[in-house]
């Protein structure tokens, strides 16, 4: 059974609608501002005496940040970003609505290229020295010879772009100039380099050290050329290991012009070593970042164990060695002697006394 809705209702479910509709539906716009500065938010086109109240993040600001209907905001930080919403008389009727980002103008950014895996072309990547905390737009542009080359920057990392070499063995340099924008600022830099100045190998890889048997003192380390490197045949690198025990801060350095191994034949033995290796082309551009650190310790000779009839040999000389005899023992043996003696003695006089007396019978 239904039960008829009086008007009454009706109006003031639509007066509902309408306020909530206001307070929801004004479209936002964004105001940057610099960290550390003052800044003012004005109400629209709200009249400059008007009643108004302003919201942040839905919550109702204190009337003693208002100049009129503007709001004002004295030395804003991080935490001063949000949505600021003003509205207007006791009606809250929404007027204005904006999105408050504060951040600061960037500094020049830092700009690096380098070539991996010469010939084939060369890299640039880029970063800011401090974060902004608003967005940043990166703008790169590379030439070569008054000549503009495109930049293909990479889907990720999206601070990195790849120029490949037009004209090899050039002697022209490459000039390449960075810039970065955004709502508070812009600023910039540019570099300029030879082709052969920005080559730089990567690491080698799989580096691995072990001990050689029966040689207290080496250890053989072997490594593979660092599988960006395009062309070993033509361009070849020479590498540059070094080695040191742990309980020692003193590297040493040995410079190899060829080859993926050596052998370090000055290890103290016993104790544990940390290797690394570096890479460069044997002509041309700077040495690569040392690889991944390895550890190993020389061989050592396993202790040799006492055999059972050994043993056996050991306990018997020890035993026969530490015997003595007691001293009542030889007591007992002269005792022993005395009485024998004395029997003998009365043996031999008892006869001749009998002869004796039968004699003068």
């Amino acid at each position: 059974m239904s039960f008829p809705v009086p008007s009454t209702c009706y109006v003031v479910l639509a007066a509902v609608v309408v306020v909530y509709a206001q307070r929801h539906s004004q479209d936002s716009h964004t105001q940057y501002a610099q960290l550390g500065k003052d800044v003012t938010l004005q109400c629209g086109s709200v009249d400059r005496d008007a009643v108004v109240t302003w919201t942040a993040n839905n919550t109702d600001l204190d009337a003693s940040h208002l100049n009129g209907s503007w709001l004002v905001l004295r030395h804003v930080d991080l935490s001063h970003s949000g949505l600021y919403s003003c509205y207007e008389g006791s009606s809250w009727h929404l007027k204005y609505r904006v999105n408050l980002r504060v951040g600061t103008p960037p500094k020049e950014p830092v700009l690096m290229c380098r070539s991996n895996n010469y010939p084939n072309g060369f890299y640039c990547s880029w970063h800011l020295p401090s974060p902004t905390y608003i967005p940043d737009t990166f703008n790169i542009t590379v030439k070569h010879d008054s000549k503009e080359i495109v930049c293909e920057k990479d889907a990720s990392p999206k601070n990195r772009c790849y120029i490949r070499y037009l004209h090899l063995f050039s002697t022209k340099k490459y000039k390449v100039t960075l810039t970065v924008t955004n709502a508070l600022g812009r600023n910039s830099t540019t570099i300029s380099f030879d082709e052969f100045a920005i080559v730089k190998p990567d690491p080698p890889e799989n580096v691995v050290a072990k001990p050689i048997p029966n040689n207290p003192r080496r250890l053989l380390v072997t490594w593979q050329y660092p599988s960006t490197w395009p062309d070993p045949d033509s361009f070849p690198l020479k590498f540059f290991l070094r080695y040191r025990p742990l309980i020692i801060d003193y590297w040493q350095h040995v410079e190899l012009s060829d080859g993926t191994s050596h052998v370090v034949t000055d290890a103290y033995a016993g104790k544990e070593y940390i290797i690394q290796v570096a890479a460069k082309d044997n002509e041309i551009g700077t040495w690569s970042d040392w690889s991944v650190a390895v550890h190993a310790t020389p061989w050592t000779e396993e202790p040799k164990h006492l055999t059972t009839e050994a043993q056996g040999t050991e306990t018997t000389t020890s035993s026969t060695s530490a015997f003595v005899v007691p001293a009542t023992t030889k007591a007992d043996e002269s005792d022993r002697q005395a009485n024998c003696g004395a029997a003998a003695i009365s043996w031999v006089v008892g006869p001749v006394l009998v002869a004796f007396g039968i004699h003068f019978i």
